[in-house]
């Protein structure tokens, strides 16, 4: 069925691979399924349900039927698009969902009991006997359910993940695409144009239109020629944008290696974050399907496909077609199969006027009520007037008008137009910020106003940056739009196929509505209508339409469901690349890593961040030795930590105070400039979520901290406040964790160490819980008179640039002292020594009364979580609370261990509280711990009984005060 002359595929190279071990020949520029046409080859598969016999029916992504298995083994890739995949040597190709044969498909024998499996069978047939569900149904169910299948063992290559930013995305490189491209392009602004096509074009590479005097194809190829050459310019060839997200966030699957054969360094798909200041949506139109009896079997195409698989690939589709469909469409695709010397059989056209042709029969007012062919169409069946005849046909092209591509406009929640004139759902307006629809994808069809609309996008979207955009370069193109039927779904006494892949049919969507099942999301999920791979792109407009009648709604189809990325299909190896062994999780390093490693710092996970655990010195044999030792430095000399880690988020907007009221227990509104408070957070379902402080450093400016675990708990959480709670006010709020080096100064010398670095004793003079400007050797930077320790301290930042230079200066200053750094070993006795909580205090069940917090409650303002803190249980005095332990003979301590009364026997419901942190203190001499005892701070001076079974130990603690040292606070006041 190859053409002699013409396409875009190298003749002179030959290629061949296995289609279910049958050996197909191809040329470079082929998709497997233009290959298998060329081939003669026409039945690809089988449907989900029934597993009828399926064909090729369309050209692009969004193929229904043609889903195939690439490769062998590890690696495997089920549910290809045949229209996607393009062809290397030895590709190795097969079909699915059939046994033991695709000709021979046993299962096949669904289709004639489907009068039992109508929409929703599942849902009456299986209800009894009960014990039958688990037994019989549900294996049997899940055994035939899924189309291809994965192979257990990964390939030889991981899929990647990118991340790219530009002025300008430009989703799709047909007409439109291209010339919002070229406008914003040649005005300077940062463009990426992503197609998921091999080259740019669209529609212009299947027609034989003229564009600025020359063929279509040489027109695009001429601007993408110059666009390529723009610095300015990026072109995403195979890369389809997939979603539309906050923030000007799009997702992209870029198809890298999936062309070419496998190879152990390449990937087979990247897929990408792009943040764009503005976007185009130039996606374009798909011809919609028309329904009618048995326009399933294999030989039913697009119209729009017969013409791509003739111009752009040189195939014809079959030896005599038949056409169905009024207008231009109609007309371009019998001229053109003609000119291919193909035999045309017969122009079906519903429109009553249609005139006759020269060359082949028209049927005026005429529609398809049927077709022959099991396996392969031979015969279309047609009514016109009060005639009705059959029409040898082995491929029958339908062009049923076109549905613009508005997907990726509504993926943030709005729902597409309906366009009584051009029968079509529009893109919704300004529902995607910075997005701008243009072309076909918003309802334009002729060319040249596709052209105009697509410069004028692209130069908007240009001068809105700040750029100027040139005058406008319009080339002369068709201006005619194709028509569209008035109707398109024609029954008749067979089944009307409509979502071909789940088996769909007319019938099944009236039976939804005759079962109360109207509405389009109940009617989805009743029949499986739209759930395909092609998520309904074939299918939705035609079954609505059938809703609507079925419904008595007038004016169009019945509303929509709703739209969700992603738009095609995405490897879920793709979009969680990386994301195995040290890959699952980010790795985050603060800028003091390197020195840190170089001192032969074991680093231990703190959240996702890498942190020194401790600082060994000659002569130190335990990590022991070594963290006590760090910890009496602190107490007696100085000690510097790196703290950068912690969360920092930023918080601006004349509304700043009245926001972070609202989310602390504890008034920010009341903060003086330059001073800093300690705060809590609340869930809302009233425990205690966060810690950390809350720095004023203007009238609406405040820089909060929070813990390094929690850091981006606590941006969602603000997120959700903004945007759900309090979005009547006017804040913005920035991470800022990574944008500062910051380091901990604490012990008794630590003003002494910290003279050094600044140009004046100005800024060490301020208050305990203040902050200040500072030049830190001459760089601006902050300094928080704050302590986590409980000695005299500081946190000194300055910009991450200088983070690394900063703490090897800053360490060798407090080593000339006789201090040094120290790790988190001692950090956490320090802390457990002053009484000073983290996460494992505030585990997610400590309220803040547990903690012994609940001053910090303010009763003159509402907050998040404080009703619900008020709740009686969240109040009742005998909740374990926080208290301190002494064993009383000296022995270890362990957290995790239970508490019991002294008499009690060691056994769960007996258990009376638990050690939440516990460690050797070097400045005691004796081990401690906090930990929660029912009625806690009512027990102080009582002596309980410690057990932790899991590592043998059973001791008799005294019950004490969390704070263990300096319970007035003097030291870190001084």
């Amino acid at each position: 069925m190859r053409l002699a002359t013409g396409g875009m595929i190298d003749r002179e190279t030959q290629l061949s691979f296995r289609f279910d071990g049958r050996i197909v020949h191809a040329h470079p520029g082929d998709t497997v399924a233009s290959a298998l046409l060329a081939s003669g080859i026409r039945l690809v598969g089988r449907s989900f349900k029934y597993h009828r016999p399926r064909g090729i029916l369309t050209a692009g992504s969004e193929e229904p039927n043609a889903l195939l298995t690439v490769g062998k083994g590890p690696g495997r890739e089920p549910n290809v698009r045949a229209t996607v995949q393009e062809v290397w040597d030895g590709l190795e190709t097969q079909s699915q969902n059939r046994w033991p044969a695709l000709s021979l498909d046993l299962m096949a024998v669904n289709d004639l009991a489907s009068p039992f499996f109508g929409a929703g069978f599942y849902y009456k047939t299986f209800m009894w006997p009960r014990k039958a569900w688990e037994a019989l149904y549900e294996p049997v169910i899940r055994r035939a359910a899924g189309l291809g299948a994965l192979h257990r063992d990964p390939g030889p290559g991981e899929d990647e993940k990118a991340f790219a930013f530009c002025d300008l995305l430009v989703v799709g490189g047909g007409p439109a695409g291209l010339m919002a491209a070229l406008a914003a392009g040649r005005a300077g602004a940062r463009v990426i144009l992503a197609e998921e096509d091999t080259r740019l074009g669209g529609r212009l590479l299947a027609e034989r239109e003229h564009v600025g005097g020359q063929p279509g194809a040489e027109w695009a190829a001429s601007v993408a020629a110059e666009l390529a050459a723009m610095p300015n310019v990026r072109i995403m060839t195979r890369t389809a944008v997939t979603g539309a997200y906050d923030g000007g966030t799009y997702g992209a699957l870029e198809r890298v290696g999936a062309h070419l054969a496998p190879e152990a360094d390449r990937p087979r798909y990247a897929f990408w974050r792009i943040t764009a200041k503005r976007a185009v949506l130039a996606a374009g139109a798909l011809e919609r399907a028309m329904t009618f009896s048995g326009n399933d079997r294999p030989g039913v195409m697009m119209a729009s496909a017969v013409r791509a698989y003739l111009n752009r690939w040189a195939v014809a589709p079959g030896k005599e077609v038949a056409i169905f469909g009024t207008g231009r469409a109609a007309r371009a695709t019998a001229e053109q199969l003609l000119d291919a010397g193909v035999t045309v059989t017969g122009l079906i056209d519903p429109d009553p006027g249609a005139r006759e042709a020269q060359d082949y029969p028209v049927f005026p007012g005429g529609h398809v009520i049927g077709t022959h062919g099991r396996q392969g169409l031979s015969l279309v069946k047609i009514s016109h007037g009060l005639v009705e005849q059959n029409i040898r046909a082995d491929c029958l092209a339908t062009a049923g008008g076109w549905n613009p591509q508005v997907n990726i406009a509504c993926h943030q929640g709005a729902r597409p137009v309906w366009d009584a004139e051009r029968a079509a759902f529009l893109p919704p307006e300004g529902s995607v910020p910075g997005l701008t629809p243009a072309g076909s994808a918003n309802g334009t069809f002729s060319t040249a106003a596709c052209l105009t609309e697509g410069w004028r996008a692209g130069a908007i979207a240009a001068e809105d940056m700040g750029h100027k955009a040139p005058a406008a370069d319009l080339p002369e193109a068709e201006e005619e739009a194709g028509a569209t039927p008035a109707s398109w779904v024609y029954e008749g006494p067979g089944r009307a196929w409509l979502d071909f892949q789940n088996d769909v049919t007319t019938k099944d969507v009236k039976q939804s509505a005759a079962e109360g099942f109207s509405a389009p999301e109940h009617m989805k999920r009743y029949t499986t209508q739209g759930m395909a791979t092609d998520q309904g792109k074939m299918s939705n407009v035609n079954a609505l339409s059938v809703l609507a009648a079925a419904t008595g709604v007038a004016g169009g189809p019945a509303g929509t469901t709703t739209y969700r990325p992603p738009y095609v299909p995405v490897p879920i190896s793709a979009m969680g690349a990386g994301a195995r062994g040290s890959g699952f999780a980010p790795i985050r390093r603060s800028a003091s890593d390197a020195a840190v490693r170089e001192r032969g710092a074991p680093m231990v996970e703190a959240g996702l961040w890498y942190r020194a655990s401790y600082f060994p010195r000659a002569g130190e044999k335990t990590w022991r030795e070594a963290c006590d030792r760090e910890v009496r430095m602190v107490r007696h000399k100085v000690g510097v930590c790196d703290v950068s880690t912690l969360g920092k988020i930023d918080v601006q907007g004349p509304d700043a105070a009245a926001f972070l009221d609202f989310v602390y227990t504890g008034a920010m509104s009341t903060l003086k400039t330059g001073r800093v408070r300690y705060g809590l957070m609340l869930r809302e379902d009233g425990y205690v979520m966060d810690d950390g402080t809350c720095a004023r450093l203007g009238d609406s400016h405040y820089l909060i901290t929070t813990t390094t675990a929690a850091a981006g708990q606590v941006m969602q959480h603000f997120d959700m406040v903004a945007q759900v709670l309090r979005p009547d006010l006017d804040v913005t709020f920035t991470s800022v964790t990574e944008a500062w080096a910051q380091f901990a100064v604490a012990g008794p010398q630590a003003r002494v160490l910290l003279r050094t670095l600044m140009e004046d004793d100005t800024p060490l003079q301020i208050p305990f819980m203040g902050v200040t400007d500072a030049r830190v050797m001459g760089v601006p930077g902050r300094l928080f008179r704050i302590s986590f320790s409980g000695e005299l301290g500081f946190e000194v930042a300055v910009p991450v640039a200088y983070g690394a230079a900063l703490w090897r200066l800053i360490v060798a200053q407090a080593e000339s002292l006789g201090g040094g750094a120290y790790g988190m070993e001692a950090l956490n006795v320090l802390r457990v020594e002053k009484g000073f909580i983290t996460h494992a205090e505030i585990d997610g069940r400590a309220t803040a009364g547990d903690i012994g917090l609940g001053s910090m409650m303010s009763t003159r303002k509402d907050y998040i979580g404080r009703a619900a803190a008020e709740r009686e249980g969240l109040t009742d005095p005998g909740r374990e609370r926080l208290v301190g332990l002494k064993p009383v003979d000296g022995a270890r301590l362990t957290a995790g261990g239970f508490l019991f009364s002294r008499g009690a026997a060691a056994e769960r419901v007996n258990a009376e509280g638990y050690v939440t942190s516990a460690c050797h203190s070097a400045t005691l001499g004796r081990d401690i711990a906090l930990a929660f005892l029912k009625r806690g701070p009512e027990r102080i001076g009582e002596v309980v009984r410690f057990v932790d079974h899991l590592r043998g130990t059973d001791v008799l603690c005294l019950v004490c005060e969390p704070t263990f040292i300096d319970p007035a606070g003097g030291r870190m006041r001084a």
